[in-house]
């Protein structure tokens, strides 16, 4: 499944265009500009499983890293202060990995 079977392309490529400098990314705003935040729990879990890349039930660091990616495959890699905020903002239970709850929660906050 792609990402765009749940959000637009044109939202999408607004949401990545808004954050292409470096250090510039905010989660919330890209959840709204691209329109996740206006989804149903169940659409924001699948968009979970497609940006877990191992299937293993968490958006690990090295995921975090490629996020924008994983909504659009030309899109640069977050930077680790970037990455960091989004953990930080994320993991409730402070295991250093987001799970499926953690992301619905930072997605609709």
């Amino acid at each position: 499944m792609s990402l765009t079977s749940i959000l637009s392309a044109d939202a999408i490529d607004s949401a990545i265009k808004d954050c292409q400098a470096p250090d510039s990314f905010n989660y919330k705003k890209f959840f709204q500009l691209c329109g996740l935040s206006k989804k149903s729990p169940q659409e924001i879990k699948t968009v979970f499983g497609i940006i877990d890349n191992d299937g293993n039930g968490y958006i690990e660091d090295n995921e975090l890293r490629y996020f924008l990616q994983s909504f659009s495959s030309g899109a640069r890699e977050l930077t680790d202060k970037e990455t960091k905020t989004i953990l930080a903002a994320a993991d409730d239970d402070g295991d250093g990995k987001i799970g499926v709850a953690e992301f619905q929660a930072m997605v609709l906050s």
